[in-house]
């Protein structure tokens, strides 16, 4: 059994738990993985510095066009300034956690 989903349904949509890594050589979206405290996020890596909201304008720029989702559909709803992030997916929060359920299948490296 793998780490814990980052994923979580809620009323409004797909809440995604993400790590973020600003100042890496690449944009990459990692595998999920467990956190220190136990609970799943998603590891993502930005080229972009983590200042004047870089690296969360960059977050959202990868993550919407990895999972082809428009980026007005993304937003920070935690942890603005913290490496620890939670970002809400407007939408079907059902049909959001098959489509990126299935993406990150496809796509675990």
């Amino acid at each position: 059994m793998g780490p814990p989903s980052p994923f979580a349904v809620v009323a409004q949509g797909l809440r995604v738990a993400v790590r973020l890594t600003p100042k890496a050589s690449r944009d990459a979206i990692q595998a999920a993985a467990a956190d220190a405290d136990g609970a799943g996020v998603l590891r993502v890596q930005v080229t972009a510095v983590p200042e004047d909201g870089k690296a969360n304008a960059a977050l959202i720029k990868l993550l919407s066009k990895a999972w082809k989702l428009p980026k007005s559909t993304i937003g920070i709803v935690q942890g603005a300034t913290d490496r620890r992030k939670v970002l809400l997916i407007s939408g079907d929060g059902a049909d959001l956690l098959r489509r990126l359920d299935q993406w990150m299948a496809n796509h675990n490296d």
